[in-house]
């Protein structure tokens, strides 16, 4: 689901405001946030759920354990397993294909192509929960709720195209009473946000993106 597609901005977003509004407004705070979780979730899912949210959900399990063991205990072990182990989901979807390629080219041997699909905002979400660890590690950030840490992770304005969140930034707001109120000041500056990007997108990315994909195959053809 993309941003400027018409089921986000006339299904997807109203429903999810008037969702969260709604809950806020009945004093259900820790319901509204588990509503924002879980939209996340059905958003960064909506294309390939297969695919997307085992893995981000994996990925959330693991870092919160290994996060929470942190606090507990401030052990740099664990934070090399928590980050190495976040390094390696992501380099394994990322470069598979090429190392095995490399290994091709070095010992002669033709490896197999592995068919794995870029799982969207991998990125985003793995770099986030490492600065996370590293922050937990270090004293800098206290022990969350799942529910609010989940949302901090998949909060769907950012996952698939960033940028990336410092949970210090983020994870207080929930705490702030005023959030769960529609304001219209906020409403005013999300909307004119939203326009601008609408416009930068509609009008000027995709107006220049034929002429870019045309330079950028010339390059391809010219390479092989």
């Amino acid at each position: 689901m993309l941003f400027n597609s018409p089921q986000f901005i006339f299904g997807f977003l109203p429903v999810v405001l008037a969702g969260f509004f709604a809950l806020g407004h009945l004093g259900l705070r820790h319901l509204a946030v588990l509503w924002l979780g879980f939209v996340s979730l059905v958003f960064y899912g909506f294309d390939n759920p297969a695919l997307q949210l085992p893995l981000i959900l994996l990925s959330i399990s693991f870092n919160f354990i290994v996060g929470r063991s942190l606090a507990l205990a401030r052990n740099r072990a664990l934070l090399i397993v928590g980050v190495t182990g976040n390094l390696l989901l992501l380099g394994f979807f990322k470069y598979a294909n090429f190392m095995l390629g490399t290994i091709s080219d070095i010992t002669g041997y033709a490896m197999p192509h592995a068919d794995i699909p870029l799982p969207i905002g991998i990125s985003f979400y793995t770099f986030t929960q490492i600065a996370f660890l590293v922050d937990v590690y270090r004293k800098e950030a206290k022990e969350y709720a799942l529910s609010k840490y989940s949302l901090f992770v998949t909060f769907f304005p950012h996952l698939i195209a960033g940028p990336i969140l410092h949970h210090k930034e983020t994870v207080p707001q929930f705490d702030r009473p005023d959030i769960y109120k529609p304001q219209a000041d906020c409403v005013a500056k999300g909307l004119g946000w939203l326009s601008i990007g609408l416009f930068k997108k509609v009008m000027l990315a995709d107006s220049i993106a034929p002429f870019a994909d045309r330079v950028f195959n010339a390059a391809a053809k010219g390479g092989a």
